[in-house]
């Protein structure tokens, strides 16, 4: 559907980042905005950036 424009290190970032959040929320030690952690979460699993690609960014290595 998108294209991939989500490199290995940024997509492992994101994951992690995405799931420390949505973690620390559903512990209660942040408040329910923390769930946004859902967003870097899928943006890394799908390795597509909706902002990425308005912006024309790419961090996947060239083919």
């Amino acid at each position: 559907m998108f294209k991939t424009n989500v490199g290995g290190i940024d997509r492992v970032l994101r994951i992690v980042v995405g799931l420390v959040l949505i973690a620390l929320t559903a512990m209660g030690k942040l408040p329910v905005w923390g769930y946004v952690g859902a967003v870097p979460l899928l943006t890394g699993l799908f390795g597509t950036c909706p902002i990425y690609t308005l912006l024309g960014a790419n961090t996947c290595p060239r083919k």
